[in-house]
C-alpha cells in the first residue's frame, strides 16, 4: 500500500488484504480485499481490477469494479459501467452507469436521516438491476 502526497491510500493490483481497513484518508483499492472497510469521512474508489467482499462505510463511494458487501455512503455512490455489486446500498445520492450490474436493496438517506431507516427507503424490495438503455436513439 502506498500513500501519495494528496492523502491517498492506494491498494494495487497485486495486494491482497484480509482484515479490517480503516483511517482518516481517502483509499483507493485496485487490489483484493476480504473484511471490512471503515472510512466514515473519506472516499472509497474501488478500480476496475478491484474485487472486494467486504461491508463499506464512507463519505463517497466509486465502484468500478467488484463488491461483495453491503454499503453505507452518507454522501454519494457511483457504479460506473464496468462495476458489479451484489449488497444493500445506503447513499443520499447514486450513479448508476449504463452497462453496470447491481443486486441488492437501494436506500435512499433523506438530509435529516444518515441511519438506517425502513421508513425512508426508495426501494423496499431486493432489485436485480443490470443497467441498459431503452432510448431510442440506441436502438438505431
Amino acid at each position: 500500500m502506498s500513500t501519495a502526497p494528496g492523502g491517498l491510500a492506494n491498494i494495487g493490483k497485486s495486494v491482497s488484504i484480509k482484515g479490517e481497513l480503516s483511517g482518516k484518508e481517502d483509499i483507493y483499492v485496485d487490489g483484493q480485499l476480504d473484511g471490512s472497510i471503515q472510512l466514515p469521512g473519506n472516499s472509497v474508489t474501488v478500480g476496475p481490477n478491484g474485487r472486494v467482499k467486504a461491508d463499506i462505510t464512507a463519505r463517497n463511494l466509486t465502484i468500478g469494479g467488484t463488491l461483495d458487501g453491503n454499503v453505507h455512503a452518507s454522501e454519494r455512490t457511483e457504479l460506473r459501467k464496468t462495476a458489479v455489486v451484489n449488497g444493500d446500498v445506503q447513499t443520499r445520492r447514486i450513479a448508476i452507469e449504463e452497462g453496470a450490474y447491481f443486486k441488492g436493496k437501494l436506500e435512499i438517506l433523506t438530509e435529516a436521516k444518515t441511519s438506517a431507516s425502513p421508513a425512508v427507503a426508495a426501494v423496499a424490495a431486493p432489485v436485480a438491476m443490470p443497467v441498459t438503455s431503452t432510448r431510442q436513439e440506441d436502438k438505431k
